[in-house]
Order: C-alpha cells, then structure tokens, then sequence
C-alpha cells in the first residue's frame, strides 16, 4: 500500500482529501503545519507528499525545498493561492505538480495516480546507459551524469531528460511529452513543462541560454540534439 503523506491545515479539505484517497486504496497520515510535517516526513519516510502552500509555522514552499534537499520523493502542492509567480516558484525549488483550490477530487487521484505509476509499472526497462557528449544516462541507476559527475534531478526532470534522450535526435511534441511523463493523466498548464525544461538547463547546458543540447522547436516542443 502507498504511502502519503498530507500536509494540509483545514480540516475539512484534509478530511475530503484523505477519504478519498483511502478509498483508492491509500495510506494516508497528516499533518496540520510544516513542522510537524517535515518530522513526520524524516520518521517515516512516504511514498508522495500532498503539500499546502500556506500553512502555520513553516510555509509550503520552504516544506518543500527542505524536502527536496532530502529526498527526491513526488510532490503534489495544493494551494489557494492564485498566483502564476507561486507556481513557478514551487516547481523551481522541485515540486513536481501543482494543482489549485478549488479542485477536482476524481482529477487530484489521477494526478496522485500519475505521480506513482512510474514505480508500479512492472515492463521491462533497457539497461544500457545513454551516452551523448559530456552527458550520460544511467536508467538502471536513474542517475545523470554531467562529465563524470553525478546530477541531482526531481522525479519528472528524470522523466523528460529520460524521454528526450532516448528520442536523441527526434522534435517532441510538447502534447506528446506531457501525456507521456504524466501517463496520460496531465491536467495541469503547458508551462509546467517549460519549467522542468528551464531548470534542466540550468543544470546540464554549459550556457542555458544557448543551449546544446535541450533545443526548442517553437511552436511544437523539444528535441535532444546529440553533439556532432
């Protein structure tokens, strides 16, 4: 059974939420503010994390970069807050969805359900490193490395570096990309991706700014441009 753990302040969205993903066949324990979360988070370690953004004590998103420092567990934010600026940031700092108040029960599951499947899927996986350049990837270690040295991604920036590499070459569809990454259960904005991409760069591109290798096919998606 997967375990979440939920770090929500309102006890009736707590009590929603936490119902509802029972009844999908998950654990879930709570906690009411980002302290408490964070130890509960380091006791007993969970499968993914349901995260408020405004919480008492300790805000969501500094929850969620000390989370990230940590470990590299899925997490969901939800918030009320409506603000692109707080989107952005959430997924900068590693966050790998973020979904707004109100919202959807039957699509916060798919979203949850989206976020795991990448653990449950049982198809056999090719084992054989990627190498292009100064980069290489590891799949049986889910491990980038950047000149030899080992590069710390989130879950989803896994995914798409991951995506793209094995397509070296190929332009992307920015569709095909999210439904793929997401299992086909994407229900947030486009420039969700835009910010993995961006942080991706950041992390591998000598220059982001001219990148080498994640190009930008305008109007269509991406492409890994192996060197030459």
């Amino acid at each position: 059974m997967k375990k979440i753990l939920l770090i929500e302040d309102e006890d009736v969205m707590s009590e929603a939420i936490e119902y509802s993903l029972s009844r999908e066949g998950f654990e879930v324990v709570r906690a009411s503010d980002g302290v408490e979360g964070l130890k509960m988070f380091r006791s007993d370690p969970p499968d993914l994390v349901l995260l408020d953004l405004m919480l008492p004590e300790l805000d969501g998103l500094e929850v969620c970069r000390e989370i990230r420092r940590e470990s590299q567990v899925p997490i969901l934010i939800i918030t009320a807050k409506d603000s692109d600026v707080d989107e952005v940031v959430g997924l900068e700092i590693g966050a790998d969805d973020y979904v707004r108040k109100p919202f959807n029960m039957r699509a916060l599951i798919a979203r949850v359900k989206a976020l795991l499947r990448r653990g449950e899927r049982k198809v056999a996986e090719v084992t054989t490193s990627i190498v292009a350049g100064e980069i290489e990837l590891n799949p049986e270690r889910k491990e980038l490395l950047i000149r030899g040295k080992p590069v710390e991604l989130t879950p989803m920036e896994y995914k798409v570096i991951e995506n793209l590499m094995r397509n070296a070459g190929k332009t992307i569809s920015r569709e095909v990309l999210l439904n793929h990454i997401w299992g086909g259960s994407f229900y947030g904005v486009p420039k969700t991706l835009d910010v993995h991409i961006r942080h991706l760069r950041e992390k591998i591109e000598r220059d982001p700014s001219r990148p080498e290798y994640l190009k930008t096919v305008r109007g269509f998606g991406y492409r890994f441009e192996p060197p030459s």
